[in-house]
């Protein structure tokens, strides 16, 4: 009867170190969805950060740009040929809080990309979507930040409490037919609008030059920026 109890309570033990370890892997995070990896940054919202751009291989890639609310890249980024302006930068059709920059009065209320206008969800799939400016603020303010070089590449280096990391690497952008590939700024999309001034898109930019990481609310939609996608907890 004693042996039975130890066999008993050593087969417990074997089960909950088992467990244990199961559990431990599973909070870990890490991993692939629809083919794309993320990392678990311990960030109190459990949003899952992508560890590349969209367009990109690898996390020193550049990826694409993309205008806000347009899904492919393009060789030009301009106001005249942005897919919710009537060709100008003051008479959206789309996305638009105020009737003076809508089209003949146009506003829609919406504030948030929408699926169909987001570029991580469009070329990724579904579970994939551009940040909030809340979450991009969540990565600055819950994580500790360094600028570093990585294979050659310029970027932010971003390291949460768990130690899990991202690396974003600098890019400039694109508009009215005028590249800024700047190797000392990171720029990346939101997927919020400003709602008091709808013709801009809320961004996210660092600054390697004066150890700068802050947000900005000020990116033109026409304009062409990069794409670090997000999810969900899985």
């Amino acid at each position: 009867m004693q042996n039975f109890t130890k066999t008993i309570a050593a087969l417990i033990l074997s089960i909950a170190i088992l467990y244990a370890a199961g559990c431990k892997k599973h909070n870990s995070g890490n991993g692939s969805y629809n083919g794309h990896d993320y990392i678990d940054l311990g960030l109190p919202s459990g949003t899952m950060w992508a560890t590349c751009n969209v367009g990109a291989e690898n996390p020193e890639g550049y990826g694409d740009y993309f205008a806000w609310g347009e899904t492919q890249p393009k060789a030009v980024y301009t106001d005249s040929n942005y897919i919710y302006s009537h060709g100008g930068y003051d008479d959206f059709t789309k996305y638009c809080t105020k009737p003076e920059f809508g089209y003949n009065g146009f506003t829609d209320n919406l504030k948030t990309l929408q699926p169909s206008d987001d570029a991580a969800t469009v070329n990724w799939g579904e579970g994939w979507r551009t940040p909030t400016i809340n979450e991009w603020i969540e990565l600055v303010t819950k994580c500790s930040y360094t600028f570093i070089t990585r294979n050659g590449v310029n970027g932010c280096l971003f390291t949460a409490r768990n130690g899990n990391s991202i690396f974003l690497p600098v890019r400039g952008r694109i508009g009215n037919d005028k590249s800024s590939n700047e190797d000392n700024k990171g720029n990346y999309w939101s997927s919020s609008l400003n709602k008091g001034m709808p013709i801009y898109a809320k961004g996210f930019q660092f600054i390697i030059d004066y150890d700068d990481c802050d947000i900005y609310d000020d990116f033109s939609r026409c304009a062409g920026y990069s794409v670090r996608p997000v999810c969900a907890s899985r």
